[in-house]
């Protein structure tokens, strides 16, 4: 195996342990603010007449379901391979495009075959 290929293996693997660290950090910080923000409007009476700590912790488990997905689900499907492959199937479905277009300028006889091989000489 090449250097530059373990290279790229390492810090694959390097960067998806943060992206599980981070998450697992914020589960953790998530627990802890909840806590306190139940503390803060049962304990400490601050605006105890509603129950506000319910929407802020609803809306930070959202947003921490988002980051699951994002790492669990997402990042798994949706990674450098998929992201090759579906490159690849672009530029293979332009290539049919160009081709057939080619067919049917040379059938109306805007352009030939040596017109090609001359157009592909130049840009290369």
């Amino acid at each position: 195996m090449k250097t530059n290929d373990q290279h790229q293996i390492y810090e694959a693997a390097r960067k998806r342990t943060k992206q599980k660290k981070n998450l697992y950090l914020h589960f953790v910080l998530f627990l802890i603010g909840s806590v306190f923000l139940i503390f803060l409007n049962k304990f400490l009476n601050i605006y105890p007449q509603y129950d506000w700590f319910l929407w802020v912790v609803i809306f930070w488990l959202f947003i921490l379901v988002i980051q699951v997905f994002n790492v669990f689900v997402f990042n798994r499907f949706f990674d450098k391979e998929w992201e090759r492959i579906q490159t690849e199937k672009l530029i293979e479905k332009h290539n049919l495009k160009v081709d057939k277009l080619e067919k049917t300028l040379e059938k109306k006889g805007f352009f030939t075959k040596t017109s090609r091989s001359t157009n592909e000489q130049i840009t290369n």
